[in-house]
Order: C-alpha cells, then sequence, then structure tokens
C-alpha cells in the first residue's frame, strides 16, 4: 500500500513539474517576445516626429558649374560665432580605430569642443543662420525642452559655457532672419531654437527625421520639444550625384553665391554649405569632421556617426575640393 502511495505521489509530482515547466516555457518565449518587440521598436526609433517637406527654390548644379567661379569674391558677408564651448569624448568625435589615430597614440579622453553658429547675409535674400547655436533658457531649464538627466550628463552639460547665446547673436544683427540652414538634426545643432522665432523656415538634408536607429529613442523627446509649435523642415532636394561627381550639389539661392552638398555619413541628410563670400570661398562642413586633428589626418568621426564608410567617402571629397582652392577656408563642426 505504502508503495502504491509513493508511485501515486511521484506520477503526481511529475505531472507537476510538466505543468510548471510548461508554463515557465510559456512565460519565457512571451518575455522573450516582449524583449523582441522592443528592440524592434528601438531600432525603427526615428530621430523626431516633426514633418518635413520638399524644398522647391533651389536647383541642382554639377562641380564643374560650382567650382567654375569658386575662387572669386562673391556677395555674402560671414560671420562664424563660438556660440558655447565644452568637452565631449574623443572616441565619439574621432575614429580612434584609425591608423592615423593609431600611430598617434590617441585615446579616448574629454576633448575641448565649441558649438557655432554662422550667420550669412545676402544682398537681396537677407540674413540666414547655419545651425544654431546653444540658448541661454536651454542651458537654465533643460527639462522644459525634453532634456532629461540622462542627456544632459551625455551631453556633459555640466561643462558647457555659453558665451554668445542664439538669443543675443539675434538681436545683435537689428534685422530679422529669413531662415536656417541646417547641416543636420541632432540636437547640439537645434539646440539654439529656444531663441529663435516659431515661424522661421528651416533646412536640413533628406532622411534627417527618418533615419531610423535605436539610439533615437534617447533624443526623439528632446527633438520633439525643440522642433514643437514650428513649421514642417524643408528637406533639400538632393538627387544621385550628377555624372562623375562626388557628392550632390544644390544652389541654393540660384545665383552661384550658396551651395548646400549632401556629405551622408554622419547622419543620412548631413549637409555642408560652401559660400563665395566678399573674402573669397568658405566651407561649413558641419559634423562629416568635428576636430582640427581629424581634418589634417583626413579621419573620420567615430561613435557619434552613423555610417562611417559614407562619412569617409564624404569627408574625402570635401578635402579633395579644398586641396584644389588653396584659398578655401574651412571651418569644421567643433572645433576652429
Amino acid at each position: 500500500m505504502s508503495h502504491q502511495i509513493k508511485k501515486q505521489s511521484a506520477a503526481h509530482l511529475t505531472r507537476q513539474w510538466s505543468v510548471h515547466a510548461a508554463l515557465d516555457s510559456g512565460r519565457q518565449r512571451r518575455w522573450a517576445g516582449l524583449a523582441l518587440a522592443a528592440l524592434l521598436a528601438l531600432a525603427a526609433c526615428a530621430p523626431t516626429a516633426h514633418q518635413m517637406q520638399r524644398e522647391s527654390i533651389s536647383r541642382p548644379v554639377g562641380w564643374a558649374q560650382m567650382e567654375a567661379r569658386l575662387d572669386e569674391p562673391g556677395p555674402i558677408e560671414l560671420d562664424t560665432v563660438a556660440s558655447a564651448t565644452g568637452v565631449s569624448a574623443l572616441e565619439g568625435l574621432l575614429n580612434l580605430a584609425h591608423p592615423a589615430a593609431r600611430a598617434a597614440g590617441l585615446q579616448n579622453r574629454d576633448e575641448p569642443i565649441q558649438i557655432f553658429l554662422h550667420v550669412l547675409k545676402h544682398p537681396s535674400r537677407g540674413t540666414f543662420l547655419v545651425d544654431t547655436g546653444v540658448a541661454q533658457a536651454l542651458i537654465q531649464n533643460p527639462g522644459d525642452w525634453g532634456l532629461n538627466a540622462f542627456l544632459r550628463k551625455a551631453m556633459k552639460f555640466d561643462q558647457m559655457r555659453v558665451w554668445n547665446s542664439s538669443g543675443d547673436v539675434l538681436r545683435s544683427l537689428g534685422q530679422p532672419l529669413q531662415g536656417v540652414l541646417l547641416t543636420h538634426l541632432h540636437l547640439d545643432h537645434l539646440s539654439g531654437l529656444p531663441d529663435l522665432p516659431l515661424d522661421l523656415p528651416l533646412y536640413a538634408g533628406p532622411g534627417e527625421t527618418t533615419e531610423r536607429h535605436w539610439t533615437h529613442l534617447f533624443v526623439h523627446g528632446a527633438s520633439d520639444a525643440l522642433l514643437k509649435g514650428r513649421p514642417p523642415l524643408r528637406a533639400w532636394p538632393f538627387e544621385a550625384p550628377l555624372g562623375t561627381d562626388p557628392l550632390a550639389v544644390l544652389d541654393v539661392f540660384g545665383d552661384g553665391s550658396v551651395y548646400a552638398l549632401h556629405v551622408p555619413g554622419h547622419t543620412a541628410g548631413s549637409t555642408a554649405y560652401l559660400l563665395r563670400t566678399t573674402q573669397g570661398p568658405v566651407l561649413l562642413a558641419g559634423d562629416t569632421c568635428h576636430t582640427r586633428w581629424g581634418w589634417e589626418h583626413g579621419v573620420e568621426p567615430g561613435d557619434f556617426t552613423r555610417d562611417a564608410a559614407r562619412n569617409v567617402n564624404s569627408l574625402q571629397a570635401l578635402k579633395a575640393l579644398a586641396a584644389r582652392h588653396p584659398a578655401m577656408r574651412v571651418r569644421l563642426g567643433h572645433q576652429a
């Protein structure tokens, strides 16, 4: 009798274990499914939900046409302003795995940076900014603009100092702005928006609002907050480069004074601007190259760049352009 009871108890326990195992397996599958769904959602995250529409004023041109008069003084007056200073991780600003960086013994460290805005004055089209600098309100009340504690730490806000806020620059102009030409939509290039009028047209490269990556989860809210209440972004209508040209180019005002160059890599729609100023040609490279050392040694940015291979191609094209025009001044993304 005792032996039969033991057999029944063992059978009962076996059934219980089977049920629990099945339940555990089901839970594991559900958790795995939820984790996979979360990862897919993160991977599909865009940098902002803000709308973008195609810009229709500029026109495509070839490099030969762009370069034909490049060394002649043009009509543009340009002033570059260091709006703020701070530090950033060198491994993000520079590809430390590049042979040149390895040969120089470069290691990750906090690297001094500047956050710029450029004031562009056209004799008939008016005054534009290239990028936005930093608004004092963003530093004083970052939470109001979607910058949580994680973002403030990642951007090293505690070491950022504003010297010429976007609002100060705007007030010094004494005339209204006609628009902002953005190199790309990273937060450090949007950080002056709190000081700028809400109805101001903003121009940026295609794909800047739709490029998908899991890291956008952390900046999506702040980008949306900074762009809230503004009209749709105006996308430069870049198409394939003409002929054997290395990059697509647009004549922004149709008079050969300002060119927008599609330099994908750092972001999908990264844009550099080439200006024929009264003092000669100036290239605003944006974050195709962050640092002076990177430009001088032909080393692309590091972890902050989405597509390193395309960034290398864009950087090489800009360096070759500058080499053909020795009088050209080059202004980089985050160092003078």
